[in-house]
């Protein structure tokens, strides 16, 4: 019986965890736990990027392109200059007095010789009557001494000073009509008036503005160019003017003189051209930017500026060029880095002197994101503009 009891009480005793163990077994698993789901994620987060990356290598870079023509370049020598009437004046009184009369109005058209303005009289006239009077009686006093000096009636020292006093009287006469005159304001030529600045009944004293008078057709453009741009220009060559008040019109002209000398400080020489003005479109004053023809047209290979990009190596092109893939043995367009030598440039077009033959197709939209020959995908659906003379646009 105790033999039985000891084996039963063998059979049934367990081995028994002590608290540490069992907090131990629990934290390898939630390390385990925390461990595998970290496993988990960056494996999802790489398979993620993988496929991200390949989409975006996948995707062809999207460009514009242009072809590259030859074109006939006329050297232009481009400068500003000033409007300049061909005779123009500030016309004034040379004397003062009241406005008695007033003939004109502002921004007429008047023919040389016309009255504008007069000033008052007074008595003028009264003494200019006196005078003649006088004058009347020394040339009667005269006559009537010639004839007694040939009777022998007078001397001759009586006859010489009758002519002297008449040779007065008659000085005092066109000097009084020469007062007159002077109150009296006439055009000195043809051309258009300005704003009136007096008014009738004002006092105007001697030299001051009445109204300014501009003769603008012919018009003069006056400018400047450099000492070394000289030997380009002559007298009777074209010129083109474009001013700001006009922008789709261009007023052609040519060159009427050259100033005789440079000015010392800049080393600029001074250049006049006439302009046609029938409409008096221009006025006086106005700026304006001027081209002169300057030699015989060259050919160019020419491209949109914005298909040149500088860096620190030089200026620099990509043309676009079919080649065949390797791999899939289709045909695909690859941009080809391609470092140039450019030269002037006229609008939105620039001259490339070096690096770009005639009908080759360049990029002109989306060069920042091309590597060199990386295969790309043109859309020309919208395309920089590549206009010689461009004009200013709302759009």
């Amino acid at each position: 019986m105790s033999a039985t009891t000891t084996s039963i009480n063998r059979r049934t005793t367990r081995p028994q965890l002590s608290p540490v163990s069992v907090r131990f077994v629990l934290v390898m698993l939630a390390l385990g736990v925390v461990g595998g789901g970290l496993i988990g994620f960056h494996r999802v987060k790489a398979r993620i990027l993988k496929q991200v990356t390949t989409s975006i290598v996948s995707q062809l870079p999207t460009v514009a392109t242009a072809t590259a023509t030859l074109q006939d370049w006329q050297p232009v020598l481009h400068t500003t200059g000033t409007l300049r009437a061909v005779r123009g004046a500030d016309l004034s009184a040379e004397i003062g007095g009241i406005v008695g009369e007033l003939h004109f109005e502002s921004g007429e058209q008047v023919a040389a010789g016309t009255l504008l303005l007069r000033l008052r009289p007074n008595d003028d006239q009264a003494k200019l009557q006196q005078l003649q009077a006088t004058a009347d009686l020394d040339a009667l006093t005269y006559q009537r001494d010639l004839r007694q000096l040939a009777a022998q009636g007078v001397s001759r020292a009586t006859v010489d000073n009758d002519a002297g006093v008449l040779k007065a009287a008659q000085a005092q006469v066109a000097a009084q009509q020469a007062l007159i005159a002077e109150k009296f304001v006439r055009a000195p030529f043809a051309g258009r008036l300005g704003l009136r600045a007096v008014d009738l009944g004002q006092y105007l004293a001697a030299g001051s503005k009445i109204v300014t008078l501009q003769a603008d057709d012919p018009i003069y453009m006056d400018f400047y160019l450099p000492q070394q741009s000289i030997g380009q220009v002559r007298t009777g060559q074209t010129v083109t003017v474009h001013v700001d008040a006009f922008a789709d019109r261009s007023f052609p002209g040519e060159i009427a003189a050259l100033d005789a000398q440079a000015d010392a400080t800049s080393r600029m020489i001074q250049i006049r051209a006439t302009l046609s003005n029938a409409d008096h479109a221009l006025v006086p004053g106005m700026f304006g930017t001027v081209d002169i023809a300057a030699g015989t047209p060259t050919p160019h290979v020419t491209v949109p500026q914005t298909a040149i990009s500088d860096n620190a190596y030089g200026s620099a092109v990509y043309i676009v060029r079919p080649e065949t893939d390797p791999a899939s043995r289709k045909s695909r367009l690859v941009a080809h880095q391609q470092f140039v030598t450019t030269g002037d440039t006229r609008g939105d077009q620039i001259a490339v002197l070096k690096g770009v033959a005639a009908g080759d197709v360049v990029v002109t939209a989306g060069a920042l994101k091309l590597r060199n020959n990386a295969a790309v995908l043109v859309d020309n659906t919208v395309l920089p503009t590549d206009e010689p003379n461009p004009t200013p646009s709302d759009n």
